[in-house]
C-alpha cells in the first residue's frame, strides 16, 4: 500500500517538474543574430516547450528609441541642449569620454524577437562633432507598427526612404 502512494507521489512529481519546465527559456545559447550597418540588431524568436505550451512574455523596452527623423535633424554644430532637445537624455555618460553620448535601444517582445540599435554622439568644444549609427534606424511610424502589432506577429518592412532634416521656420511674430 506504501509503494502504491510512493509511486503516485513520484508520477505527480515529474508531471509538475514537465510542466514547469514550461516557464524556463528555452533559447539555443548559440542563436545567430543578424546585424546590419547601422548596429540595429534582430534576433530569431524564441521556441516552445513541447512545441505548444508558450509561456506568456511581456514586451520589454530598454533605452532611448532613437528614429530617422531624430537623426536627420543632428548636424555639426549643435550644443549639447540641442541635441538633448532632439535626441532626449543619453543613456550613457561615461565620466572618463565627457565628448561622447551613446544612445543604447533594446526592444525585447514577447516572442522573442530582440531589436537593438546604439547611435553615439561625438562633441568637440561642447558642440556635434558627428554621430556614429543610425543609417538603417526605423521610422516612428515604423516604430509604432512594430509595437502595436506585436500581438498579431505582423512585422513591418524598413523604408528606404530618404528623411531630410526640416528647415527652420520663422516665428509666427516675425510674419506679421
Amino acid at each position: 500500500m506504501k509503494s502504491r502512494y510512493h509511486f503516485a507521489a513520484i508520477g505527480l512529481f515529474a508531471a509538475l517538474a514537465v510542466s514547469l519546465a514550461g516557464c524556463s527559456s528555452t533559447k539555443a545559447p548559440d542563436q545567430a543574430t543578424a546585424a546590419d550597418n547601422s548596429g540595429v540588431k534582430v534576433s530569431g524568436k524564441s521556441s516552445s516547450l513541447f512545441g505548444f505550451l508558450k509561456p506568456y512574455r511581456i514586451d520589454i523596452q530598454q533605452g532611448n528609441f532613437v528614429s530617422k527623423e531624430m537623426v536627420a535633424q543632428l548636424r555639426p554644430g549643435l550644443t549639447r541642449d540641442q541635441v538633448r532637445f532632439v535626441l532626449g537624455t543619453p543613456l550613457l555618460t561615461d565620466m572618463f569620454h565627457t565628448n561622447r553620448w551613446d544612445y543604447d535601444f533594446r526592444l525585447a517582445k514577447g516572442n522573442g524577437e530582440i531589436m537593438a540599435s546604439r547611435v553615439s554622439v561625438f562633441f568637440k568644444d561642447d558642440l556635434v562633432d558627428h554621430v556614429e549609427g543610425g543609417e538603417n534606424l526605423p521610422t516612428e511610424s515604423e516604430y509604432l507598427t512594430l509595437i502595436t502589432n506585436s500581438k498579431l506577429g505582423a512585422k513591418p518592412a524598413l523604408s528606404d526612404t530618404e528623411v531630410k532634416p526640416a528647415s527652420p521656420a520663422a516665428p509666427s511674430s516675425a510674419n506679421q
